[in-house]
């Protein structure tokens, strides 16, 4: 686990490939419990440690996550989320250049809980979700290209699904149609940037992820970004 931010009400950090933010079915420790047990070491603290989700992260990605410490933030950061006063910014890598160097995407998407997957349709069908995201092209390499995604909605699997529909899987994700898997068992699609006004003092809070680990076309991708 890495901490990335941390004060009084908030606590921020770098979520691994294979982690789940909280506890489902598989009975895996979730990172929730790794903060907490943190929390309690770093500050001595007797008892339970108080940690509020106030989002997820797909086991399979990487990136920020951020973690409430009190209840006074975790009730503002919920309401926050919800009326989407939380910018989040990801990066993903794909194979297949996307149809148009910046566009916003719009879908309607509906779950399937049995196969854990989402379906994309350009019109409305029963029970979907309108779902709207941003992207552009900020780099490429003979063969891939890193996309920047900026959320408007926080659907499930969204932006895997939508990538997925213009003929984009994101690296790494059978699920949604990429020929084969990440030698780490993720997919390349990292929570880069997450801002937004400190739920109690107000200040602006803007964090950047460290640089994916695990698969050199990270380094390479990000380091073209930055020569533009």
């Amino acid at each position: 686990m890495e901490v990335v931010y941390e004060d009084n009400h908030l606590i921020i950090v770098n979520k691994a490939v294979g982690e789940i933010v909280q506890g489902d079915k598989t009975g895996d420790s979730p990172l929730s419990d790794t903060v907490k047990q943190w929390i309690k070491e770093k500050y001595a603290k007797p008892g339970n440690v108080f940690l509020g989700v106030t989002h997820r992260l797909d086991r399979p990605v990487a990136g920020l996550v951020v973690f409430a410490k009190t209840s006074k933030a975790l009730s503002r950061l919920n309401n926050m989320f919800r009326d989407g006063e939380v910018q989040k910014v990801y990066r993903a890598i794909v194979r297949q250049r996307p149809p148009q160097e910046a566009d916003t995407l719009v879908h309607y998407i509906r779950r399937n809980e049995k196969l854990n997957k989402s379906f994309a349709s350009l019109h409305e069908v029963p029970n979907s979700k309108k779902a709207s995201l941003s992207y552009r092209l900020i780099a490429s390499s003979d063969t891939y290209h890193l996309l920047e995604i900026a959320l408007h909605t926080g659907r499930h699997h969204q932006i895997r699904c939508q990538l997925a529909a213009i003929g984009c899987p994101i690296k790494g994700d059978l699920k949604y149609g990429f020929g084969r898997s990440n030698p780490d068992g993720g997919i390349s699609l990292v929570a880069h940037r997450i801002r937004f006004t400190h739920p109690v003092s107000g200040q602006l809070i803007d964090i950047t992820a460290p640089l994916p680990k695990g698969d050199k076309l990270w380094p390479i991708l990000f380091s073209a970004v930055s020569e533009k």
